[in-house]
C-alpha cells in the first residue's frame, strides 16, 4: 500500500497543469523584467540634471508658476509614490503627455512606430537575405579569396559609423544622381494625402491604389533600409559564418560526404540545419536592435520615427515620454524573446521534448 502511494505522489503531473505552470512563470517573468526596466528609467530620470518643470514653463516663469507646474506634475511627492501613481495611470492606459507634442505618449508612440517598424523591417529582410547566404559562402571558401573579401566587407560595414553611411548615400543617391528620394518618408507633394489604416506607408498607399506615392514613398525608404541593412547584414554574416566553421567541423559533416551526397546537401541540409535555432536568435536579435537603435539613420534622414522621437524627448527631459518609449522597447524585446521561443519548439526537436 505504501509502495502503491508512493508511486502516485511521484507520478508527473498532467499536461494542462505543466503547460499552466510554464505559462504562469512565463507571464510572472515578463512582468517582473518590464517592471524592473521602468524602476529603473524612473529613477534615473529624477537624478538627471535635466529640470521637466523648466522643460515647460521656461527659464523667465516666476516663482509661483514654476511651483504650481511643479505640484501639478507630482515632483513634490515621495519617489515611491510617484512611482505608484505612475504605475497606476499605466494600467489604465495612461502614459501622460508629451511636452514635445502636447499630445498623449500613448498617440505619439502610436504614430511614430510603424515608421520605424516599416523601416526596420525591411532592413532585416535585406541585411537576412543577403548575410546568411554570404556567411554560409564564406564559411565554405575559408581561407580563399571568396571568404577573405566576405570577412573585409562584414568588417567594414560593421566597423564604420552608420551616420557616415547615411550622409556618404544622401550626397551620391540623392545629390548627384538623384536616384533616392532625400529627407522624410515621402515626397512633399504626397504628405497626408494617403489614408492612415495600418501606419505603414507602402501598406498604406496600396490600399489606397495610389501607385505615385508608393512609388516616392518607396524611393524615400530603399536608402535608409539598404544602409541600416548592410549593417545588420555584416553582423549576421560574421556570425553565419562562425556558425557554419563550427558545423562543417563535426564528424558527421564527413560521413555525409563519405556517403556520396552533393556538397549542397551537405551544406544546406545537413550543416545550415543544425545552425537554424543559432541563426533565429542573431536575427531576431539584429530586428529588435534596429527598431530601437536606428537613432542615428532616422536622424539624417529625417525620418519620423521612434528613434527620433526617444533622443528629441531624452534631450528635452520629458520623462512620460521617454518611460513610455522605454516601456515600447521591453514589449519589443520581450515579445521578440517569446517568438523565438515558439520558433526554437518549431526548428528544434530537442526543445518540444523537454516540455
Amino acid at each position: 500500500m505504501s509502495s502503491t502511494t508512493s508511486l502516485l505522489l511521484r507520478r508527473d503531473p498532467p499536461a494542462w497543469l505543466r503547460t499552466t505552470q510554464q505559462l504562469g512563470s512565463r507571464v510572472f517573468t515578463v512582468l517582473m523584467t518590464l517592471l524592473g526596466l521602468l524602476l529603473l528609467t524612473f529613477l534615473i530620470g529624477r537624478v538627471m540634471p535635466l529640470d521637466p518643470v523648466l522643460s515647460i514653463v521656461g527659464p523667465d516663469a516666476d516663482r509661483s508658476t514654476y511651483e504650481q507646474v511643479y505640484r501639478q506634475l507630482g515632483l513634490d511627492k515621495p519617489l515611491a509614490m510617484q512611482f505608484f501613481y505612475y504605475l497606476r495611470d499605466l494600467l489604465h492606459g495612461d502614459l501622460g503627455n508629451a511636452m514635445l507634442t502636447g499630445q498623449s505618449v500613448r498617440s505619439d508612440l502610436a504614430r511614430v512606430l510603424p515608421a520605424t517598424l516599416e523601416l526596420a523591417t525591411l532592413a532585416i529582410v535585406l541585411g537576412a537575405g543577403l548575410g546568411v547566404p554570404l556567411g554560409v559562402f564564406a564559411a565554405t571558401q575559408r581561407g580563399r579569396i571568396g571568404d577573405h573579401l566576405v570577412r573585409l566587407f562584414s568588417l567594414m560595414g560593421y566597423s564604420t559609423p552608420i551616420f557616415w553611411f547615411g550622409m556618404m548615400g544622401l550626397l551620391i543617391f540623392y545629390a548627384w544622381l538623384g536616384w533616392a528620394g532625400g529627407i522624410g518618408r515621402v515626397g512633399i507633394a504626397f504628405e497626408g494625402t494617403v489614408p492612415t489604416v495600418t501606419g505603414l506607408l507602402l501598406v498604406d498607399s496600396l490600399l489606397a491604389g495610389d501607385t505615385a506615392a508608393f512609388r516616392s514613398a518607396l524611393r524615400h525608404i530603399t536608402l535608409p533600409a539598404c544602409i541600416l541593412g548592410l549593417h545588420a547584414m555584416a553582423y549576421i554574416s560574421r556570425m553565419t559564418r562562425s556558425f557554419m566553421l563550427a558545423q562543417l567541423s563535426q564528424e558527421y559533416i564527413l560521413a555525409a560526404r563519405v556517403k556520396g551526397l552533393s556538397e549542397r546537401q551537405v551544406i544546406w541540409g545537413h550543416a545550415f540545419r543544425n545552425i537554424l535555432v543559432q541563426l533565429l536568435t542573431i536575427v531576431a536579435l539584429a530586428y529588435g536592435g534596429l527598431l530601437e537603435g536606428a537613432v542615428l539613420i532616422e536622424t539624417v534622414f529625417g525620418w519620423p520615427g521612434f528613434g527620433q522621437y526617444l533622443t528629441s524627448s531624452l534631450l528635452l527631459g520629458d520623462m512620460n515620454a521617454v518611460m513610455g518609449s522605454v516601456l515600447v522597447v521591453g514589449v519589443i524585446f520581450v515579445t521578440i524573446n517569446l517568438v523565438t521561443d515558439s520558433l526554437y519548439r518549431v526548428f528544434d526537436p530537442r526543445t518540444r521534448a523537454q516540455r
